[in-house]
């Protein structure tokens, strides 16, 4: 008896396309549309040297994160994301604001007062600038460069919602955030997060909130060059949940 099968695709990213050899997996079903959750443990049975890491991994949906009970289908564009470890183009934002976006995600080094001249505001009492740079030694390795990668759009539009929550939290303060992929060398720069307000105590809170919203929620992925090898680091082997709320109540 003719069985019909659909064609799915998942594109892969960061350390779980490097343990499994390829950026997208074809695979065959007899569905049209799984959960996230059957989509994850038919891969994990596909690939069973790697269940560990897909197990932990979260599926994109048409670029945002799905939930195990999300409906997913073969149409969709799909991926597989291991948990991020951070943290282009100016596109519609610089048509909005100017020649510089205020949320990047770029190839170039990073320029601190171009990034904080993108908050400027005359009724703000205080600015602030987080600089991320590449440090040489960790627990007593050597780093030789960093090298890092994005879902370019997804990450983008995240670096957009953590600006949304940060106004929603903080009315009238100002954000803006710029990410390095491709290799940062030691001493560079790889995130810069410029934020502006009324007050020195919203900007500080504000300041906090972003790294840690971009470490939960913005597909970014590093890998740390050693000496003698590489790792991609990130919470690869603990929890990881991306769809969690952000901590805390609106003021």
């Amino acid at each position: 008896m003719f069985m019909t099968v659909y064609q799915w695709k998942i594109y892969l990213f960061a350390g779980l396309a490097e343990r499994l050899g390829t950026r997208a997996l074809e695979a065959e079903y007899a569905e049209e549309r799984l959960s996230a959750a059957e989509l994850k443990r038919r891969l994990a049975a596909a690939y069973p040297a790697q269940a560990d890491l897909i197990e932990v991994s979260f599926v994109a949906r048409n670029q945002a994160f799905a939930s195990d009970e999300t409906e997913l289908y073969r149409e969709d564009e799909l991926a597989l994301l291991p948990p991020v470890s951070g943290g282009s183009g100016a596109g519609e934002d610089a048509a909005e604001e100017g020649p510089i976006a205020r949320y990047a995600v770029t190839e170039l080094p990073l320029a601190a007062q171009d990034v904080l001249s993108l908050v400027h505001h005359p009724d703000h009492g205080a600015a602030l600038l987080f600089a991320g740079t590449t440090r040489e030694l960790t627990a007593g390795q050597r780093t030789v460069t960093l090298e890092y990668e994005a879902y370019e759009p997804m990450a983008l539009s995240a670096l957009r919602r953590i600006g949304e929550e940060i106004d929603a939290r903080w009315p009238g303060t100002l954000c803006a955030i710029h990410h390095r992929i491709g290799p940062v060398g030691v001493g560079e720069t790889s995130v810069l997060i410029a934020v502006s307000s009324p007050h020195r105590a919203a900007g500080y809170d504000a300041s906090r909130y972003a790294i840690e919203r971009l470490k939960q929620t913005v597909p970014i992925w590093k890998r740390e060059v050693y000496e003698d090898g590489s790792e991609w680091k990130g919470h690869q082997t603990g929890p990881w949940d991306p769809l969690a709320p952000p901590a805390g109540e609106l003021p």
